[in-house]
């Protein structure tokens, strides 16, 4: 597994709060042949439906929801945010549409049902399971819509974890 040990997910103790929020994720999903990457600062973790779940939020237009939706499985993957933010950066700033993000930046491609890279120190291995877009109209608090002026709502994927990969 590429310098990777297989753990299980009740093993951890990390702050999902500064990995996500603070660190951020790259959502990686494709094939061996074609994939590509996002960086992400909203999802979560949960349990739901009696399953140990992600959520990742991904607009439409992002190269990567079409990855996504096509394939069945994803990753989440964590990185040492001093060592890696500048590669983080780019992968939140650059389209797949438009450059091959691979090319452009350090990290080694590695495949487990999904892609992610061999850099990372977390990886989350997550089937999907739901797929839903955000609906305005169920907003509570209507004051979130205004993070939609464009009116392109995310779509959130429920993956299972199905394996959480530590960097050894």
């Amino acid at each position: 597994m590429s310098g990777f040990k297989e753990v299980d997910v009740n093993s951890l103790n990390e702050n999902v709060f500064k990995l996500i929020g603070e660190k951020w994720m790259l959502i990686t999903a494709g094939d061996k042949d074609k994939l590509n990457m996002m960086t992400a600062s909203w999802g979560g973790f949960g349990v739901l439906w009696n399953k140990n779940v992600t959520f990742a939020f991904i607009r439409p237009q992002r190269y990567t929801f079409g990855l996504v939706e096509k394939n069945d499985y994803y990753t989440l993957s964590f990185y040492d945010d001093d060592k890696y933010r500048d590669e983080l950066s780019f992968c939140g700033t650059n389209s797949g549409k438009d450059i091959n993000k691979t090319e452009k930046i350090s990290f080694t491609p590695a495949f487990d049902k999904a892609p992610y890279f061999k850099e990372a120190k977390l990886v989350f291995v997550c089937k999907k399971i739901y797929g839903q877009f955000i609906l305005p109209e169920c907003f509570i608090d209507e004051s979130l819509g205004s993070n939609y002026p464009n009116k392109d709502y995310h779509k959130v994927f429920v993956g299972e974890i199905e394996k959480v990969l530590i960097k050894e």
